[in-house]
């Protein structure tokens, strides 16, 4: 064999290998960041529904109570610490809302659930809904990245 050829074959292997080094790396790159956004935006959801719950449970006892339990109260904001890490200010600025809602509602006389009716029939409790909204804003710029 002449070994113009061999070289010439092993230049087109040597390039030929490098290109699928080199496909394999930014594929597998790629793949393993999907992953880590796919698994961020579903520890940010959890930590939304978290918060959701909790304040949802605290505003109702707020309702009906005058009284407010400082260790329940300290979840919420430990929530919100949380939500400090990874989430925009816009949405923590949501979310403080939500606790001051919580917190003058418990200086409020208490509720019947004639008067809860009425507060749902008013759209009274706007500060959790602009939460999640908030939130769900915030979860699809995450998935658009």
């Amino acid at each position: 064999m002449n070994s113009a050829y061999l070289s010439a074959f092993a230049a087109l292997a040597g390039s030929a290998i490098g290109g699928l080094t080199s496909f394999a790396s930014a594929w597998l790159t790629q793949r393993y960041q999907d992953r880590a956004k796919r698994l961020s935006g579903e520890k940010t959801r959890n930590l939304y529904r978290q918060f959701i719950d909790e304040a949802s449970r605290l505003y109702a006892d707020a309702l009906v109570h005058d009284q407010a339990e400082v260790s329940a109260l300290v979840g919420v904001y430990a929530l919100i610490s949380e939500m400090r890490i990874v989430s925009s200010p816009a949405v923590i600025e949501k979310a403080d809302a939500v606790v001051h809602l919580i917190i003058d509602t418990y200086f409020t006389p208490n509720k019947t659930f004639s008067e809860f009716r009425e507060l749902m029939n008013e759209h009274a409790v706007n500060q959790l809904r602009t939460f999640s909204e908030a939130c769900r804003a915030e979860l699809q710029a995450l998935n658009d990245r």
